[in-house]
């Protein structure tokens, strides 16, 4: 029988290939294009960074290890490079033979340093001296420390030799003439990665415009650098470093300096990967020695090290016609603008779906609850808000407004501890009672609750959702959010605050799952419950959307339902390691993956329970980290009006014939095709966007002639 999981990481490439494809659509407009490029980069440097590294720290503790791909770490590190090579390289040859081609027709051309005429030479070289020249600090290796790397720098290299009949400091220093003259640079990032060339004459600059990059700047002018020597080669390369660190749980009162600890770690940590361009092998094995990297190890590519620095494109003038067509993200259509929304929520529920509609509503309800003299305290926790935030901003006013603010803010958020940690700092300054997470578990759920005194009660008002509290990413990644009253849900808010902020045996929650104590459980069970209740004239059904599914329990049950005729429909944007399609074992599990324009982050799940469906929403994947390692919560969709909204999105994920790729049992992925030349495309995002601007167009407009309503 064929293996019941494909392996994680293999997977992750799989994904990554699918961000890749969409760079290789030439339908799509060509600075998207360049963006899914880039995202490609910025992709790879995290996996590079946390999971090879895990799997290669992983070989040198157990090289006999075998996960349940039945893949020892050896085996899997040979894959992965021989997959990110592959995809590596078609990238770089779309950019460099297919997008570049394309935005010279459009009037952008870039040129490369041995295309340079003697006027843009000159032009480059005062350009150098004056703005670049003072950033660069050149790093000798023949002393006795070999320079630091920073971790995802772009630096240039250059083999120097002396020029003849010149005598310098060099000779003394250097010791032995039989070790190479090598010195590094590295490129700033405080500058334009793009500079604009001179127009050989007035009617060629109307038409084209002509750009170099900083990267080839540096090694063109670099001989400038070194006087007394000439520079017999260069390389230009990027090296990912090691960032899977654990923080020491056990700091105490010292917590936060422990985790600047792991951020000075990161900067110095092992050499995982190196990227470099092709320009002198002799460099690059000196690199690939000083580093102890292997083949394997090392990603050469033709010219330009990172698609990113191109990404300044999107600043030119007529940007837009080579972008996706602006949308907006529209004002729900069902929330007042002018006035609080605790009348509303008294009344019925509201999801959010963002960023079809926009962020404004979290701000505004934090902002309101921090201005509302009936507030009374503000409970929430942060994962990743964002620079300038201005969620920060509502709870230092509500603090020094005299309210009880508690935010639990998580330093261990990956990539975002140094700002989490100022965060943390500035809202203890302000009068916010903060707590830095719990013990060996990462606090990823998102949850909001305002405490409000009214004429009747003390009333509370909950946001729960499935993306962070981030203004910023909240216009590109696709997440819903719940508002709600409802008595229960805040019941278990209550409990859940109580549990993560002080001493608290954990108590039943009626509506809230929360891992890792019962949303693994509470998975399973209806799980089964779907398999018990399943039969040939009415099959169960589980339909599913999140970002990744690792968890080998859920996957395995998802196998059983399968085989008891339950239909099981999964849009996995990320890992899948289940195995769809096998027979007697998955062959009525699908499994779809969508990329689009917006990042696909919402994590919906529903259970058909034979004719009383129930509908959640969670901050948790279905992965062994979220279920078995984190705090997190999934939330019940309740209200039918809610339920049916958060129904139709999902399913819309389903009907995609656009965008959408298929899992197939041999780990590829193929396009979901329309069924016949008559079947009408279909693209979830795009018809998402129409369902949000029709609601915003039925909005009432003129407001003059509408009856006032008085309130007692």
């Amino acid at each position: 029988m064929e293996n019941r999981f494909f392996n994680r990481e293999l997977s992750w490439l799989e994904f990554n290939a699918r961000v890749l494809f969409q760079a290789l659509r030439k339908e799509l407009p060509l600075l998207e294009r360049l963006q899914f490029l880039s995202i490609v980069t910025s992709n790879f440097d995290e996996f590079f960074q946390v999971r090879v590294a895990s799997v290669k720290r992983l070989l040198a503790e157990d090289p006999s290890s075998v996960d349940v791909s039945g893949l020892t770490s050896q085996l899997v590190l040979t894959s992965i490079s021989a997959r990110a090579h592959q995809i590596i390289r078609t990238q770089h040859n779309c950019l460099m033979n297919d997008i570049l081609p394309k935005l010279a027709e459009k009037g952008y051309v870039y040129v490369s340093p041995q295309d340079y005429s003697p006027q843009q030479t000159e032009f480059l070289q005062g350009v150098f001296k004056n703005e670049i020249y003072p950033l660069l600090t050149p790093l000798r290796t023949d002393m006795e420390a070999f320079p630091h790397i920073k971790n995802l720098s772009t630096y240039a290299a250059f083999l120097l030799k002396p020029m003849e009949g010149i005598r310098g400091s060099h000779e003394d220093l250097k010791g032995s003439d039989d070790l190479p003259r090598i010195a590094f640079v590295e490129i700033p990032s405080g500058i334009s990665n793009i500079f604009w060339l001179p127009a050989a004459s007035p009617t060629e600059g109307k038409k084209i415009k002509k750009f170099a990059l900083l990267q080839d700047v540096v090694t063109s002018c670099g001989t400038l650098l070194f006087p007394g020597f000439t520079v017999e080669q260069t390389l230009l390369f990027k090296v990912t470093r090691d960032a899977d660190f654990a923080v020491d749980e056990d700091s105490g009162s010292n917590f936060i300096h422990a985790m600047e600890d792991v951020l000075i770690q990161r900067k110095s940590s092992f050499p995982v990967q190196m990227t470099c361009n092709s320009t002198s092998d002799e460099l690059t094995s000196y690199l690939m020695e000083k580093l102890e990297l292997s083949n394997d190890d090392v990603y050469k590519i033709d010219q330009i090290i990172n698609p990113n620095d191109l990404m300044e494109l999107r600043g030119v003038d007529d940007a837009d016609k080579m972008s996706f067509e602006p949308w907006e993200h529209f004002y729900p259509a069902d929330l007042p603008e002018d006035e609080p929304y605790w009348d509303t929520l008294k009344i019925r529920d509201k999801i959010l779906h963002v960023p079809y509609e926009c962020y404004d509503p979290v701000v505004k309800f934090i902002s309101d609850a921090a201005d509302d003299d009936n507030v009374l305290a503000i409970k929430m926790t942060l994962y990743r808000t964002g620079r300038d935030s201005p969620i920060i901003d509502a709870l230092e006013r509500a603090a020094q407004r005299g309210k009880q603010v508690t935010v639990l803010v998580e330093l261990k958020a990956r990539f975002d501890e140094e700002r989490n940690i100022a965060w943390a700092n500035e809202l203890e300054q302000a009068g916010v009672t903060v707590i830095y997470g719990l013990k060996n578990l990462k606090v990823h759920a998102k949850i909001l609750m305002v405490i409000r005194r009214e004429s009747d009660t003390i009333r509370r008002y909950v946001h729960l959702a499935t993306g962070n509290y981030n203004p910023k990413t909240a216009k590109l990644y696709s997440d819903i959010s719940l508002f709600t009253s409802n008595p229960q849900i805040a019941n278990d808010a209550t409990l859940f605050f109580n549990l993560v902020t002080g001493y608290s045996t954990i108590q039943k929650m009626n509506c809230l799952g929360m891992a890792p104590v019962t949303i693994k459980s509470r998975i399973l069970n209806m799980i089964q419950r779907e398999i018990e209740r399943s039969t040939s004239e009415q099959p169960g059904l589980i339909i599913a959307k999140m970002n990744s599914l690792t968890h080998k329990e859920v996957i395995s049950a998802l196998y059983k339902a399968s085989q008891a005729g339950v239909k099981v429909l999964l849009n996995i944007r990320g890992i899948c390691m289940l195995v769809p399609g096998v027979p007697g074992l998955s062959e009525n599990i699908k499994v779809v993956s969508i990329v689009d324009r917006y990042l696909e982050h919402s994590r919906i799940f529903y259970f058909q329970n034979a004719g009383n469906p129930e509908l959640y929403c969670s901050s948790a994947d279905w992965m062994s980290r979220n279920l078995d390692r984190r705090i997190e919560l999934m939330f019940p969709i309740l209200e039918k009006a809610a339920f049916d909204d958060v129904k139709s999105i999902l399913d819309s994920y389903f009907a995609d014939n656009t965008n959408a790729m298929e899992l197939k049992q041999n780990g590829s992925w193929e396009p979901v095709s329309q069924e016949s030349d008559s079947t009408e495309k279909y693209q979830a995002q795009a018809e998402l966007y129409k369902k949000y601007k029709k609601l915003n167009e039925s909005k009432p407009k003129n407001l003059d002639n509408q009856f006032e309503v008085r309130r007692k």
